[in-house]
């Protein structure tokens, strides 16, 4: 099992060197991580620690919010196969994948962590998992714009792509930057 784990570690191109200079995007992970790990973190303030009830039905809410984003993941996940990597420098031989999840979105992946972030926030009803999701929103979105330079010189007909396909989230700037200037890779 360590081995495995240490070839597929090589596979995705991490290294020591790597993480010293980010060479990879590999500090972008992790924040990426750290985040994520923080969802952990119970809620704070709590709603009733500020006198408020929180609806079962925000609760139930962001728990099928949830849950979606895990379906999402996993297809995402599924339609991107061997190319699949946690590093935002795509790996040299890695194929385009444009249809499934990626039909839908161009960071399938990315989208579904955001809406798990997002249902935790809102089952929970906590400023701090509030201030971890506009956090991960920020991350993702530099990750996903470094990720798309790399997609760019490896795949010609990304730019394409690009044009037709939502980032992350449509219609919203920093997560849909295809009519914005100043998100775009290259």
């Amino acid at each position: 099992m360590p081995n495995a784990l240490a070839e597929r570690l090589t596979a995705w191109g991490f290294s020591w060197a790597g993480l010293r200079d980010n060479r990879r995007g590999e500090w972008w992970l992790i924040a990426q991580m750290a985040l994520i790990v923080a969802h952990l973190l119970p809620a704070t303030p709590s709603p009733v620690s500020l006198g408020l009830h929180w609806p079962l039905a925000l609760r139930l809410g962001g728990l099928v919010l949830f849950a979606l984003a895990l379906v999402l993941a996993g297809q995402g996940a599924l339609n991107l196969g061997a190319s699949l990597s946690p590093l935002p420098e795509p790996m040299p031989e890695a194929a385009l994948v444009t249809t499934g999840a990626y039909g839908r979105c161009r960071h399938p992946l990315y989208q579904s962590l955001i809406l798990c972030s997002l249902g935790v926030t809102v089952a929970l009803g906590s400023l701090l998992h509030l201030a971890l999701l506009l956090g991960l929103v920020v991350v993702l979105g530099f990750k996903a714009r470094r990720e798309e330079t790399g997609l760019c010189s490896l795949h010609p007909q990304y730019e394409a792509y690009r044009a037709t396909t939502p980032a992350i989230l449509p219609g919203l700037p920093w997560l849909d930057w295809r009519s914005a200037g100043s998100g775009r890779a290259g």
